[in-house]
């Protein structure tokens, strides 16, 4: 992968002074130039915690078993 370069660097060792609203209107608008203008997926609160449960799950060890995999499968494949 590429290194950073030192402009970017920099820039992004100022931002982290800002006000966290300024840090993430920063980085969407960073996000979206890097994906060529599309908007960027932002979840909502109960996403991201959903997200979090589930890795926390997955940190555990705990995984859905075959049989309830092949439930889900069965289910939604038609």
């Amino acid at each position: 992968m590429p290194a950073m370069t030192e402009l970017l660097d920099k820039a992004i060792e100022a931002s982290k002074e800002l006000p966290a609203e300024l840090q993430d209107e920063l980085a969407y608008m960073m996000m979206k130039f890097v994906s060529g203008g599309q908007e960027p997926y932002m979840m909502s609160a109960e996403e991201e915690a959903s997200f979090k449960t589930s890795l926390e799950q997955a940190a555990r060890g705990e995984f859905a078993s075959e049989e309830r995999m092949q439930a889900i499968w069965t289910r939604f494949s038609k």
